[in-house]
């Protein structure tokens, strides 16, 4: 009989047959979890339905897909995770489908954005740090963490909406970070005793336990990291119509969202969320190293926003 374990990570209840050692552990008991994570025998259906080996089958409530040599996945009404190891494959690469795209597939079916960033907590409120991949997102927001702040999530943000006052709320993911070689040379960590994160040799993952914020805050902005042959870093506010096209583009693995008949609901579930925050581009240079200056411009933005809403 498999072992089965309960875990706690994006304000769902995870009852799972496979070891999330990334996620807290639940030692409370409940009887109904939010998502079962199981392994089952996948390959009859998969192989009915693709086309391919890199195929993705959407539908209402269903995504299906595999990454070859590592296991074939099926998500389901936004409530469960069936996983089919295929032969030799890696646990730890297994782990990050089911964390990432699985997770990311299974928020949208739950009616929760999943936007592709850092969230990080300041002062009581979350910030959210979005960008195309080598950005530097978990970058910032671990120069923010040195600072004295902390994590809420890195990679997938979950996104919520107050049913009373229809605030939009980050709720936090677990306590790990994803940093490469050049940010902890930087920040002055070892690598040795970090885990690589498989087939990105150069590219680890990163306990912070003690940086980790476990309870959701509500979102007061969003920050476009964009990097490039620029002179100096600069924060300029994001023009209204194109803060729409800013969500979209960085909604954690958006090419769903038509396939799942999900263009409306993307729509309004992101004007809701622009109606409550200010959405900033960060621009900055690639040829140096100025992401505390990047946190400080941040930083007194939240500030100057804590203020002002004292005031009032």
């Amino acid at each position: 009989m498999v072992e089965t374990k309960k875990y706690w990570a994006f304000g769902l209840n995870i009852l799972s047959e496979i070891s999330l050692p990334e996620i807290a552990m639940i030692k409370n008991q409940y009887e109904n979890p939010d998502v079962i994570i199981q392994i089952d025998d996948l390959s009859i259906l998969w192989v009915s339905l693709a086309k391919h080996p890199y195929s993705f089958i959407i539908k209402k409530d269903f995504v299906m897909f595999q990454i070859p040599n590592v296991a074939i996945y099926l998500i389901e009404d936004g409530k469960k995770i069936t996983v089919t190891p295929l032969v030799n494959a890696n646990e730890d690469q297994i782990r990050l489908f089911i964390l990432g795209t699985c997770i990311g597939a299974l928020l949208m079916q739950r009616g929760i954005l999943p936007l592709h960033g850092s969230a990080i907590e300041i002062d009581g409120r979350a910030y959210a740090i979005v960008g195309e991949s080598g950005a530097g997102k978990s970058t910032l927001a671990a120069a923010l963490m040195n600072s004295g702040y902390k994590l809420l999530s890195d990679d997938v943000i979950a996104v919520t909406i107050s049913e009373e006052d229809h605030l939009p709320f980050i709720i936090p993911s677990y306590p790990q970070q994803k940093l490469w070689q050049e940010s902890l040379d930087y920040f002055g960590m070892e690598s040795a005793k970090l885990k690589p994160i498989y087939q990105r040799e150069t590219k680890y993952t990163v306990p912070v336990s003690e940086k980790f914020f476990s309870a959701p805050l509500p979102l007061a902005g969003v920050f476009e990291l964009d990097k490039g042959k620029y002179s100096q870093i600069e924060m300029v506010p994001i023009d209204i119509l194109e803060r729409l096209n800013t969500l979209l583009n960085h909604t954690y693995r958006n090419f769903l969202i038509p396939e799942l008949n999900l263009v409306e609901w993307h729509f309004n579930y992101s004007t809701k969320i622009l109606n409550k925050i200010d959405v900033f581009k960060l621009y900055r240079p690639t040829d140096t190293f100025t992401v505390y200056d990047l946190a400080s411009l941040i930083l007194n933005y939240a500030k100057k926003e804590n203020t002002k809403n004292a005031v009032y």
